[in-house]
């Protein structure tokens, strides 16, 4: 243990020892020493810290001092009243000397410490952090949505994004604590006065009776010593109770206390003119002593003099300073390593024209920022990967309603809303009270009008679905989200979910990686799991499949075969509605056929080589059957043999990207299967 570490845990047993032992008068005498000295650095690094959180120990700090400071007490009333009034050089000179030797003085000044530190500071204090507790924690939640928002805008990183969330908590903790540890300051101002009424009254009794002392003699000693081991005791204890309100009560800054007094109060230096005229008045016009006021005056006028000409300075120094930045950007602007940053592609962005600012601007009631934190968790729960930080900008090049989403730069998808409208989809009968501007709803391609806010009440009444602008943006964003979740996980993105699996799961990740799968081989299976949006938030079941056959093969595309038929039971779920059939179109034995004969086992996998024209004409025959299932109301699903199943979606998925084709390894047995279509060759 580090010797630091070490005389701590000494310091808390040597308290406990002032509890039960008798010390000796000196060592009594270095332990206040030690209180005063303990008072001092607190206070003075109060004063030297910035923001509270700089000096997080507090709380417990206060807790120890205060216990200190108590045993102290108690083996100071033992001195006082044990050894015939010998408590040390310390306390006696408190008592002779800062009192003058009057009992009453001395008295009175301690009854002045104690009211100033138990009703004035403390009261303070105690009340600023009940407050500061209170608010502290009822603004919590929306500064973690300021954060989420400032993350998805791309002000910040997400290690800056969870530094600031470890900060809000702390802060949380601190304010909590110091809460609590007011009520410690509180106690001891409370203990400090029942202390010294007990020391004087016992102090006359063991006078009287023990030492046979008169009244007099025996409230002189016994007085002077109680008053000056209170003086002893409070000088700290009203230092402590200073600091505390120092901490509690400092908000953001830039600097510490005394920079920041010199800084605010000297701010404007006509205020000093001002003050400094009035005490020359005050000099002129009453009975005060000319002399005081006019040292006051003269003093108050130089320094307003001094502070005006520094500023004078500084707004010059300013401006060249400005000036030259102004320039060092134009340099930098020329220079040829400038580019480089210029080459960085968000993998996620969303442009909007001038007209749509309203989506995004908080102030004008927009929740776009809010929307698109909303968005990331879901798809974080639904699809089990990491959305990038979504990048939000305004474009002018745009039309005033029209916005855009690019996926690692390159536009995937545009849309155009209206703000004062609202969109309307019909339910399959046509109202024709319901009129307005003819539009597709952008995510799903159907069919839709943008209709007056007078008029969405009609619309509601005749079953239309009516969605507001801001849903209609998040909905898009979240489907092409959606269809390009594959292209958005990365190597990099990769590597933070399997160290996150691996907090809990490290011996499973061990059996996976970087033996037999590299980190390149998982992330393709996640992949290929996700273009067919399959959610890869069961890590832990794909990695124990990827464990097992990890050793048996390399190819990835067999891999996810094997993934897919180890979340069988999520798959099930996905596509068949509890207590109902699953509705499909199988792919006949002589499609199966021509598929199976067409693959081809190369040394970089297995490849489908079927002939172009029965290409065609299992694409068609697909398209065909998926058609008829569209028209009977039934979401259009293809089965098929788990040994085609990857070779028939691959030959679909640019006719038909949004068709799922499952296997029958990948349904649990308890699904009730009913083919209303088949896959044939003619």
């Amino acid at each position: 243990m580090p010797l630091k570490d070490f005389s701590i845990l000494m310091a808390v047993i040597m308290i406990v020892i002032m509890l039960i032992i008798p010390l000796p008068t000196a060592i009594i005498d270095f332990l206040i020493i030690i209180n005063i000295s303990a008072a001092l650095l607190i206070i003075l690094v109060s004063m030297n810290t910035q923001e509270p959180l700089q000096f997080s120990i507090f709380p417990t700090l206060l807790l120890l001092v205060t216990l200190f400071r108590l045993g102290l007490n108690v083996s100071t009333t033992r001195a006082i009243l044990g050894n015939q009034g010998d408590a040390g050089n310390v306390i006696e000179t408190f008592g002779q000397f800062v009192v003058g030797g009057n009992a009453l003085v001395g008295f009175v000044v301690f009854v002045i410490l104690v009211v100033i530190q138990f009703i004035v500071i403390t009261k303070g204090a105690e009340r600023v952090s009940e407050v500061g507790a209170r608010f502290t924690l009822d603004a919590m939640p929306g500064k973690q949505m300021s954060i989420d928002a400032d993350l998805n805008a791309g002000m910040i990183s997400d290690i800056e994004a969870k530094e600031r969330r470890q900060k809000i908590e702390q802060e949380a903790d601190f304010y909590g604590s110091m809460d609590g540890a007011s009520k410690f300051v509180k106690g001891d101002a409370i203990a400090g006065i029942v202390i010294v009424i007990i020391n004087i009254i016992f102090g006359l009794v063991i006078g009287m009776l023990q030492e046979g002392l008169g009244v007099a003699e025996a409230a002189d000693k016994y007085t002077l010593l109680t008053v000056g081991d209170g003086l002893v005791s409070q000088i700290p204890a009203l230092l402590i109770s200073t600091a505390t309100g120092i901490v509690v009560t400092r908000a953001a800054s830039e600097g510490n206390l005394g920079h920041d007094i010199t800084q605010q109060l000297f701010a404007y230096p006509k205020m000093l003119y001002v003050a400094g005229g009035t005490i020359a008045a005050l000099g002129i016009f009453t009975p005060i002593d000319a002399l005081v006021t006019t040292a006051v005056a003269a003093a108050l006028g130089t320094g307003g003099f001094f502070l005006s000409r520094t500023q004078l300075q500084q707004a010059e120094l300013d401006a060249v300073e400005e000036t030259d930045s102004g320039q060092e950007d134009a340099d930098d602007m020329k220079s040829p390593e400038n580019v480089v940053s210029l080459l960085q592609v968000d993998p996620v962005e969303f442009e909007f024209g001038y007209g749509l600012i309203p989506l995004a601007d908080a102030n004008q009631g927009g929740d776009l920022l809010d929307r698109v934190v909303m968005i990331r968790r879901q798809l974080a729960l639904e699809m089990g990967m990491i959305v990038p930080v979504i990048r939000i900008r305004d474009n002018i090049q745009l039309q005033p309603n029209e916005y855009t989403i690019k996926i690692k730069g390159s536009e995937v998808a545009k849309g155009e809303v209206l703000l004062d409208h609202y969109m309307a989809m019909s339910p399959g009968v046509e109202d024709e009270a319901v009129t307005g501007i003819d539009t597709v709803e952008p995510a799903f391609g159907l069919p839709a009008q943008w209709i007056s806010e007078e008029m969405k009440e009609q619309a509601e009444l005749s079953g239309y679905t009516v969605v507001d602008p801001p849903s209609v943006v998040s909905t898009h964003l979240t489907e092409i989200i959606k269809r390009h979740a594959h292209e958005l996980l990365g190597r990099q993105e990769t590597k933070q979910l399997i160290d996150h699996i691996a907090e809990s799961y490290p011996t499973l990740v061990e059996d996976v990686t970087p033996t037999p799968l590299a980190t390149g081989e998982i992330q393709k299976v996640l992949s290929r799991l996700l273009q067919e949006k399959v959610s890869i938030r069961n890590l832990p079941l794909i990695f124990e499949t990827l464990a097992d056959y990890g050793q048996l093969t390399k190819d990835t595309d067999l891999l996810t075969e094997y993934v897919r038929q180890g979340l069988s039971r999520q798959l099930t779920a996905q596509y068949v509605e509890e207590g109902q059939p699953l509705y499909v179109v199988t792919a006949g034995g002589e499609v199966e056929k021509a598929i199976a004969d067409s693959v081809q086992h190369t040394e970089h996998g297995a490849m489908l080589n079927l002939d172009p024209s029965q290409a065609q004409a299992i694409v068609e025959a697909c398209a065909q059957q998926v058609e008829k299932m569209q028209e009977g109301g039934h979401m259009p699903i293809l089965l098929c043999s788990p040994a085609v199943r990857m070779y028939l979606r691959h030959l679909i998925e640019r006719y038909m990207p949004q068709v799922p084709v499952l296997s029958y390894n990948e349904l649990e047995p308890t699904v009730e299967v009913q083919s209303i279509g088949v896959v044939t060759m003619t």
